[in-house]
């Protein structure tokens, strides 16, 4: 999975220690052209492609029969088919829902994880997989699992030893293992003490931990101690969700599912969004055809097929059985716009001011080289030019525009032997991987929808201005080679797999590229997500692309109707008793983690959800009440409102209450790394002007909002066109908007916001990096001053820390070295007369993935109470610099304080440059 940031695992138990080993290749040899784009068919020397937990390359372990074919990865089963862990040929728990599942030497353990147990001190929830029973071959002693096939939510590992062999179908919503044997009877062990209730020729029911279990077979079950055996080349294991299911379970015991398709539609007229999840079936046994499919919550509120009474529990909540090989869910696409329009309030003196402190910053990139980091400063610049653009300032709209199209033209087009700025593309994997890379984006495959996302919604907003540079002939076709890497949509398209990120039955995107957790896969920036699919809409609106445009709606719909349910509970209808939270930071595919990779803050739990702040993001006015609840919540954790991340956090407060958010914006807040003061002042003001979003009304146009305050709305649109447009609403309002425009018209004024002009031809922007020289504090008389910067190598003791010279800002020493049981004393850390209530430090880390861990304050000695902490993992190298704030206890006086480093792991996580406590 990925994150903004380091991230530390939710749970613990789920991460294996891994050691980085860098895998040396030699430098690109040649580029593959793509209109005047390209990219690399080898990776840059040194850099790193997919690789196992030990750093060393890994190869999809697929049958002879599915090699060639692109491989899936970021999958619910991706474990299967990527084997992170040397010792672990059979891959992780799997969470297809409502069944689990674990390969293993004699077969498939099956398990049903209907119990939701809270822990890590209530801040998480899970539903771990147990087996309950077995389905195998009799004899079956396999080295190891293959894949044998795969569709859009079904998966059939492969199992083969001793001349007999061992292949099951599984997926999201089928309550049954379709199976198939040779060499060897079929056999169901049970791995608990077992109840047979029911057993007649070739059915047998049977009851394990509580679990309602069907066999269903041609020949007759023999049971003998605690398994079942049938002579039978196939058979079936369902979940019943009740005994009295038993009958209708059999009707389809032998309807095998061969393949699962989801495909999907928009109607502009009715500003509809249709998907259609079809699973073919063959009879393995007389005629009868079909399937029984259990729908997740976000789709049986959005659907009106019909399904039965049956019930069962997951994760997600109550699924839904439904009889019939399909089923279509039909959700209202409310829109998406390249920026909210100008507020008739707005200070346009303060926002020219704002976007020149950008543009004339020493570094406008903010020192940005990866994919991630450079993506989040794309967006930000790129939202500063429409801004620009609305407030009459073209010469500064110009330049941003050309930086940002310079920029993305760089990365877009790759050269022998080129270091950096460009993608590669895997063949072994199928994938295109941008380096520098990072956050495991290269290694792991994570969070490719996450970083390629920036890219394409940056480019959309170049489109409006030179649409000859969008074109597919120029670079458009490189945008859309990102898109497709991280969420194929053409079928037609053999170099990446289908919706590499996008699960389409679960409704959301997955992070990790390899799975490899007992948890399953996991998910965190469900808005980095939604992200992406504005991106899609608003490219593919800008440059005609209706399919594009239409695939990146149908990612939009389903996911703001999954992300509603499963990271907000916005029913109150999905989380446990017990788990006291209104919000989780990370989905998983066992349950849910009120937390994130990298840091137990409040603020950035919540804020990890909200970022970044877009033209897409008027989703979450689909749940007005939780974005309070959730806002109060943050702050009762927080012990008072936020100090980081303000800008993101109060523009999202103003999707549900502008007034409160604009009076706490104030003069300006600290902007998170992909946002700036004049975006945070332009979305806070114009949603305080016009209102909040009021989905109860569509438009005839995908690209558009309805705002509404006091009862009154403001109509907004925009058109890529060439010609005037006539925007029709579902309330009869209709609204012209001239050709390559914005417009809007509500009470508190109109406006158009032309998206054509400027931005000829230039040469690429360059811009000059500057260093800052920081000036630490001396150590007041007889102490430390506890509000100044503390040089970490000052200690007055330490347990398994030496110092080395650094390349930070100020120079000097820091002390490395730092894993578990490892601690740094600092005596005489003055307080003064205040109170200390914030940790902060200085750190870096070059950590293998899988690494991580606390940085600690205590006081007293290295085992007293933790009274702060906050978790770090890999920052990009151990000179790759960070400021990471932390809450704490309070401290005053005078103490001797301990930094101690806590970690699962034995490898070493985080180097320490200096530190300071707040107020």
């Amino acid at each position: 999975m990925r994150s903004t940031r380091p991230r530390l695992a939710a749970f613990a138990a789920a991460v294996a220690a891994a050691t980085a080993i860098t895998l040396i290749i030699p430098p690109a040899a040649n580029a593959v052209t793509v209109g005047a784009g390209s990219y690399a068919t080898e990776r840059p020397a040194g850099a790193a492609g997919p690789s196992n937990s030990d750093g060393a390359p890994v190869t999809p372990k697929v049958t002879a029969r599915m090699a060639g074919q692109p491989v899936p990865t970021n999958e619910w089963w991706s474990s299967l088919v990527w084997q992170r862990y040397a010792g672990n040929p059979y891959g992780e728990n799997l969470y297809a829902h409502p069944m689990s599942f674990h390969a293993q030497a004699q077969g498939l353990g099956v398990g049903y994880p209907n119990t939701a147990a809270v822990v890590s001190n209530g801040t998480a929830y899970e539903m771990l997989h147990r087996d309950d029973l077995f389905v195998g071959v009799a004899g079956l002693n396999a080295p190891g699992v293959a894949v044998d096939g795969w569709s859009d939510w079904t998966v059939s590992p492969l199992w083969t030893g001793g001349g007999r062999t061992l292949r099951a179908t599984i997926g999201h919503g089928l309550p049954f293992v379709h199976a198939e044997a040779t060499g060897g009877n079929a056999r169901v062990a049970f791995n608990a003490a077992a109840t047979v209730w029911s057993n007649t020729p070739g059915v047998l029911g049977v009851t394990i931990n509580g679990h309602e279990y069907a066999l269903f077979s041609p020949s007759a079950w023999t049971v003998s101690g605690s398994e079942a055996t049938s002579a039978a080349a196939f058979f079936s294991v369902a979940l019943l969700p009740s005994r009295d299911a038993l009958a209708l379970f059999q009707k389809y015991a032998f309807s095998f599912v061969t393949d699962t398709k989801v495909s999907w539609s928009y109607n502009a007229g009715t500003a509809q969004s249709s998907a259609t999840y079809s699973a073919t079936t063959v009879a393995r046994q007389g005629t009868q055809t079909g399937t029984l499919q259990a729908l997740y919550r976000h789709q049986w509120l959005n659907t009106t097929d019909a399904v039965t009474a049956h019930r069962y529990t997951s994760p997600r909540g109550e699924m839904r059985l439904r009889e019939g090989g399909s089923f279509t869910t039909r959700q209202a696409f409310s829109g998406v716009l390249p920026a909210l329009p100008l507020s008739s309030q707005a200070d346009t003196t303060r926002l020219r001011n704002e976007i020149d402190a950008e543009l004339n910053a020493a570094d406008p990139w903010k020192g940005a080289t990866d994919t991630y980091w450079t993506g989040k400063a794309l967006n930000r610049l790129s939202n500063l030019a429409r801004i620009a653009n609305q407030i009459g300032y073209t010469a500064g709209r110009d330049r941003l525009i050309a930086m940002v199209r310079d920029r993305l033209t760089d990365w877009l087009t790759a050269t022998p032997g080129e270091a950096g700025r460009h993608f590669a593309y895997d063949s072994t994997w199928d994938t295109l991987i941008g380096y520098p890379a990072s956050f495991g984006s290269d290694r792991e495959l994570n969070d490719h929808h996450f970083h390629y996302g920036y890219y394409i919604l940056a480019a959309a907003i170049v489109a409006q201005h030179d649409p000859a540079w969008a074109s597919d002939a120029r670079y458009g076709g490189m945008i859309k080679m990102l898109v497709k890497d991280a969420n194929n949509y053409d079928r037609s398209e053999s170099r990446f797999p289908f919706l590499r990120s996008f699960d389409a039955y679960a409704g959301q995107n997955w992070a990790s590229g390899h799975a490899g957790f007992a948890h399953g896969n996991n998910e965190e920036s469900s808005s980095e997500s939604m992200m992406f699919a504005t991106a899609a809409v608003l490219f593919g609106q800008a440059t005609g692309d209706n399919t594009l445009r239409d695939a990146g709606i149908y990612l939009y719909t389903t996911q703001q109707a999954a992300i509603g349910q499963y990271w907000f509970n916005k029913d109150n209808a999905v989380f446990p008793a017990g788990f006291n939270h209104g919000t989780v930071g990370i989905v998983w595919g066992a349950g849910g983690t009120y937390g994130t990779w990298w840091t137990a803050n409040p603020e950035e739990i919540h804020g990890i959800n909200m970022l970044p702040i877009t033209g897409g993001s008027l989703y979450h006015g689909a749940w007005k009440a939780d974005i309070l609840q959730n806002i109060a919540e943050m702050r009762a954790a927080n012990g008072g409102t936020e100090v980081e991340w303000k800008d993101v956090i109060t523009e999202f407060l103003a999707i549900a209450d502008p007034a409160q958010a604009l009076a706490n914006y104030g003069g300006g807040l600290e902007p998170e790394a992909g946002d700036s003061r004049a975006h945070a002042y332009h979305w806070i003001t114009s949603l305080n002007t016009y209102g909040t979003p009021d989905h109860s009304v569509t438009a005839s146009v995908p690209t558009y909002a309805v705002l509404a305050k006091n009862g009154a709305r403001t109509y907004v649109a925009y058109n890529p066109g060439t010609t005037t447009a006539t925007v029709s609403f579902s309330d009869g309002q209709t609204l012209s908007v001239p050709a390559s425009s914005t417009a809007w018209r509500g009470p508190a004024g109109s406006g158009t916001d032309s998206g054509s002009g400027g931005v000829n031809p230039t040469s690429p922007t360059t811009t000059t990096t500057t260093t800052t020289t920081t000036t630490t504090t001396t150590n007041p008389p007889g102490g430390r001053n506890a509000f100044a910067s503390i040089q970490a190598e000052s200690f007055d003791g330490q347990s398994g820390v030496f110092t080395e010279t650094t390349t930070d800002t100020g120079g000097g020493q820091n002390i490395a070295g730092l894993g578990n049981g490892n601690w740094a004393l600092f005596r005489g850390v003055d307080f003064g007369s205040a109170t200390g209530r914030q940790f902060t430090a200085r750190v870096a880390s070059g950590a293998a993935g899988g690494v991580s861990g606390l940085v600690e304050v205590r006081t007293g000695s290295p085992t007293g109470t933790v009274l702060g902490s906050f978790a770090v993992g890999n920052t990009g190298g151990w000179q790759s610099w960070r400021t990471v704030p932390a809450n704490m206890s309070p401290l005053t006086g005078k103490q001797d304080v301990y930094l101690t480093f806590t970690s699962g792991q034995p490898a070493d996580f985080v180097n320490v440059n200096w530190f300071s406590f707040g107020q």
